[in-house]
């Protein structure tokens, strides 16, 4: 088995920017997906060896695994790929990580924790912008409060635009209900049912309530049992996400699923380089004690995209070189509140 690692995935939005700063660092990673040509074409740019298979090809997947000692798996919706990339990389002993943002991925990995430790394996989910920050930022307002009994944590990017892969996941999640923890319990709750006013970097700015991985990781991370978590929005896009919770059963059909994906892919989901130096990322966070003392602290950091790609390599190779134990990780539980502020344009404010 060599140092390598295998990124598949590789060419989707996500993955060509990983791929691109795996190539400026030297790294010599297996690059893989189920499109020939386009894998093809992206290995003899970068110079990387390359792979063209299914995931649901059993043999093919670990036939390759056998070859590397970790995976970045970045084909999404990791609701559908997760499952056979992590049983497959338990039988060939292969450290396992990826970019979801997804709460129900990072529980069944949470559930596998005995298995992987059994295999010598790291299962890491998560590596990206979902949840890499928010979850550092809320290890580190626990370590500010110990007593905390309820984290709020709130996303928002100025300036930047969904990648398809981002709207295709959430066209799959369309109908579904909301989620947060509650008592240390995931519990369903309506889309949009809580929102509020944050004010950080001298604007204040609405949030609605959605299920951000954060209400696995977070409680994972820090064990705090009360966790919402919030994304911006505009007072349209409240009324709209309010207004779905009472046709969740019509958006749950198949072919307004399906609608909605057809227009993803036919629509513009051109993201520019300079699109993404200007945008600017943050993620806020709140916690609050029994009787009602509060810790509140922001990063700023850049585009989400690129802070993937910086993080989800750096935590990589990390785990490639036996820098974190095996089992069911949290980026914050495996590297601590202050890795994130190790990525080149992230700022840590108390407010």
């Amino acid at each position: 088995m060599s140092n390598t690692f295998l990124i598949y995935g590789s060419y989707g939005y996500t993955g060509e920017l990983i791929c691109e700063l795996a190539h400026k660092k030297g790294l010599k990673p297996i690059i893989a997906g189920r499109n020939p040509e386009k894998v093809k074409a992206q290995a003899k740019k970068y110079g990387f060896e390359y792979e063209a298979f299914s995931i649901d090809d059993t043999n093919a997947l670990q036939n390759i695994l056998g070859k590397v000692k970790a995976v970045l798996h970045c084909a999404g919706p990791f609701m559908h790929t997760a499952k056979q990339m992590a049983a497959a990389c338990l039988a060939t002993k292969t450290h396992y990580l990826d970019i979801t943002g997804e709460w129900t991925v990072f529980e069944m990995m949470a559930a596998m924790d005995n298995e992987a430790k059994a295999a010598g394996i790291v299962l890491l989910p998560g590596v990206g912008y979902d949840v890499v920050p928010s979850d550092c930022l809320a290890l580190y307002l626990k370590e500010k409060m110990p007593t905390a009994q309820k984290l709020s944590l709130g996303i928002y990017t100025a300036g930047g635009r969904l990648s398809r892969g981002t709207k295709l996941t959430m066209a799959e999640g369309l109908g579904n209900a909301s989620a947060m923890r509650k008592n240390g319990k995931i519990v369903a709750v309506p889309l949009a049912k809580y929102d509020r006013n944050i004010t950080f970097a001298g604007k204040t700015r609405l949030f609605m309530s959605i299920p951000w991985g954060d209400i696995a990781t977070a409680w994972y991370s820090t064990q705090i049992p009360n966790i919402i978590t919030y994304t911006g929005t505009s007072a349209g896009q409240l009324r709209a996400a309010r207004i779905s919770n009472w046709l969740g059963f019509i958006l749950r059909l198949p072919f307004f699923k399906n609608k909605a994906k057809e227009k993803v892919l036919t629509g513009n989901n051109e993201i520019s380089d300079e699109m993404r130096k200007k945008a600017i990322s943050y993620v806020w966070g709140e916690v609050e004690d029994s009787v009602g003392n509060r810790k509140t602290a922001l990063l700023t950091m850049p585009d989400g995209y690129l802070l993937t790609a910086m993080t989800a390599i750096e935590i990589t190779q990390k785990v490639v070189a036996g820098d974190i134990a095996p089992g069911f990780q949290t980026p914050a539980k495996a590297l601590g509140s202050d890795f994130i502020l190790q990525i080149q344009g992230t700022k840590r404010e108390d407010l």
